[in-house]
């Protein structure tokens, strides 16, 4: 059952070939084959999941008896831990009394959580190496990070631990673990899958959550399962879900599409690897070969330095907020050995700013995102590489003690991902091709905003073509 992906796994409980409880055990099992070695699992629920399986025997959801991890951030599970990566939660052995509304829909999908997976502290870094529950190994080499925040997520897929898990992107943390790992990653549109009730918004609107998976319709049919809106959400997208259903409509072909492809990272400011180019190149042959015209265009506005200074003042005021807010559940202020450098410098920073300077970052943030979106008017997808190097090698983001070094490093893993968070756009990072070394390289695609039926048709088409679900890492479970 390692190969099999969720749809499939649903599809065998269904039929009563396979129990929802023998589903379960075997997850387990692959989980406790490779947990040691790539540690994407930090919470393992055993006991609990082969409860709710026996329970689910007669159950009716559309993935009734499947398996899946969900991150140890983005969301809570009503008596596990909750640390999002954080030092002092572990220390106190915090503990959740509800479920949130995300991971409830999943559960009402009949989906079966088998654990939790590891995460960087409060997600700020493109990496998974949390100094409280230590790195998270890629399964295609184990000196290599998976990208984060959802990299233990990404890893536990990759490994075949599961068919899918849950994940969530504020600046690239679906799409960069999926691409240094070898997988599907869909980020949504803005406003797509609500946040709600608990938040209104994530980092004023960039962070979007959903699912890391193998196959193009495994993300297809969880966003039909996510992408439901609640009262109040502050964002909704401009174009509807199709009458279909994303799962109905993935595997049509789209009309002839005119595709961008851009070769550099944004304003040029890093390189990229070769290896990187060629890939991205690559595909745009493959687009062409499907009938899609294609020639090398990015939004101009994407080179405007604009939009790093301003997301600052968004992540760190809302790190220093979302810091303050855990000091007043704990009891107590957060203070400097609680936390990681990176984190602490925010929190300082965060502080400093006040109503004035954090609108008027927004505001810029918005005539950026307006500029950037005009070139979709004469485009409908642009190509580019979800990261500009090869993944990189555990500890690359703290090369020193200078507590922004992590930041830094990050700047360049996350550059031609973090401006569609700003946008709200959809972009999906799909494993396009390996390295001559055998580390994945994944590509991204972004449409107008709205358009995550495209992106999926896009994807069906490229893995139709490559395969990529038969690619196994070294360390992965049979």
């Amino acid at each position: 059952m390692s190969e099999l992906d969720a749809v499939a796994c649903a599809e065998l409980v269904a039929s009563g070939e396979v129990s929802a409880v023998e589903m379960v055990e075997a997850a387990i099992d692959r989980i406790e084959q490779v947990n040691g070695d790539v540690h994407a699992v930090i919470h393992p629920r055993y006991e609990r999941a082969l409860d709710e399986a026996r329970r689910a025997q007669n159950g009716t959801g559309r993935f009734r008896g499947v398996p899946i991890l969900v991150k140890d951030l983005d969301g809570t599970l009503a008596g596990e831990p909750y640390h999002g990566g954080m030092k002092f939660l572990k220390e106190l052995g915090w503990k959740e009394t509800e479920d949130s509304t995300l991971f409830r829909r999943l559960k009402d999908a009949g989906f079966i959580v088998v654990g939790k997976t590891n995460t960087p502290e409060l997600g700020t870094m493109t990496t998974t190496e949390p100094l409280a529950h230590g790195p998270t190994r890629n399964p295609y080499n184990l000196e290599h990070s998976t990208g984060g925040s959802s990299g233990g997520s990404a890893a536990a897929v990759a490994a075949r631990m599961v068919p899918l898990a849950h994940a969530g992107d504020g600046g690239g943390s679906i799409r960069v673990p999926a691409s240094e790992c070898g997988l599907v990653g869909l980020k949504p549109s803005r406003g797509r899958v609500s946040l709600g009730p608990v938040e209104s918004e994530g980092w004023a609107g960039m962070v979007s959550r959903h699912v890391v998976t193998r196959t193009v319709r495994d993300s297809a049919a969880v966003l039909d399962i996510l992408g439901q809106p609640m009262p109040g959400d502050p964002y909704g997208p401009l174009q509807a879900a199709p009458a279909g259903g994303y799962e109905g409509v993935h595997r049509i072909a789209p009309p002839r599409l005119r595709a961008g492809l851009m070769l550099q990272t944004p304003g040029n400011e890093y390189p990229m690897d070769p290896e990187v180019i060629e890939a991205t190149r690559l595909c745009g042959r493959l687009l062409e070969g499907m009938g899609h015209a294609v020639d090398e265009s990015h939004p101009r506005a994407l080179d405007n330095d604009v939009m790093m200074s301003n997301v600052g003042v968004i992540i760190r005021t809302w790190t220093a907020a979302s810091l303050e807010a855990w000091g007043e559940r704990i009891g107590r202020k957060i203070v400097e050995s609680d936390i990681e450098p990176l984190n602490w410098v925010y929190l300082q920073d965060g502080q400093t700013y006040n109503a004035v300077q954090y609108v008027r970052a927004l505001e810029r943030l918005h005539a950026w995102s307006r500029d950037v979106e005009s070139w979709w008017n004469d485009y409908d997808i642009l190509v580019t590489p979800t990261v500009c190097e090869l993944p990189p090698k555990l500890g690359a983001f703290r090369t020193t003690d200078d507590p922004w070094a992590p930041f830094h490093k990050g700047k360049v893993i996350s550059a031609m991902a973090r401006p569609f968070n700003v946008t709200g756009q959809p972009a999906i990072s799909v494993p396009l091709t390996v390295s001559k070394s055998g580390l994945p390289i994944g590509i991204q695609i972004v449409a107008s905003e709205g358009r995550e039926d495209l992106l999926l048709q896009i994807a069906a088409q490229l893995e139709t073509q490559l395969q990529w679900q038969d690619r196994r890492p070294t360390h992965s479970a049979r």
